[in-house]
């Protein structure tokens, strides 16, 4: 999977977050399919953040990008 097809992606999903003082940024792409991206702003201590990754930008890139099997939050 392209690191490059998956920014491309949170590129779509950054404009709902940066309204709400947040941001994502992509942190690595591994090879079975999980995407690890780091919360930054207002979505870093947000109580909804979890919500927002999985309800939101997991199910935006598995869309997207069927190869993409999970989407996990690291620091």
């Amino acid at each position: 999977m392209e690191r490059d097809k998956v920014e491309t992606v949170l590129d779509k999903i950054r404009p709902a977050l940066v309204a709400d003082g947040g941001n994502v940024e992509l942190v690595d792409v591994k090879d079975e399919g999980i995407v690890e991206v780091k919360l930054t702003g207002a979505c870093a201590g947000c109580p909804m953040s979890e919500m927002t990754l999985k309800m939101g930008i997991e199910q935006v890139l598995k869309e997207e990008i069927p190869e993409v099997t999970e989407v996990v939050s690291v620091q």
